[in-house]
């Protein structure tokens, strides 16, 4: 059976903030937006119908929880959660905080705005934030 491995894309633009159960969580590198990225840790995945029933049921519980976190950090005015895989084929869910204040309102944030990577220390800040909110 294959190794479970990160798609290049996801590496090169997010930071790893947890591992759980079912999926590794990062932290999109665009300050822009509290955006967080869930990865089933399954080789082989491309869309939600292939991960087997038991762990659609996991996966459901881990966006909430990070749901959840972005909501008790951030009250956003909205969370909005997808899972397009149209320019990264791996399955990957995105949760994002969205403010009506915030620069892609109330469009959504993919290509809207270029993304502003995190300086050092509010990234780390950030993470610790999460790590924090999760347990």
């Amino acid at each position: 059976m294959a190794e479970f491995s990160l798609h290049s894309e996801l590496a090169a633009n997010c930071v790893p903030v947890a591992t759980w159960s079912l999926s590794e969580l990062l932290l999109c590198n665009d300050a822009n937006y509290p955006w967080l990225v869930l990865v089933p840790a399954q080789p082989g995945l491309r869309d939600f119908h292939d991960l087997p029933p038991d762990d659609m049921v996991s996966v459901g519980r881990e966006i909430s929880r990070a749901s959840q976190a972005l909501v008790e950090l951030f009250a956003p005015d909205k969370v909005n959660v997808a899972a397009l895989g149209n320019v990264v084929p791996q399955l990957h869910i995105h949760v994002v905080a969205r403010f009506t204040r915030d620069l892609a309102w109330p469009s959504p944030v993919w290509g809207f705005a270029p993304p502003k990577a995190y300086a050092s220390d509010v990234l780390d800040a950030r993470i610790a934030d999460l790590r924090l909110a999760f347990g």
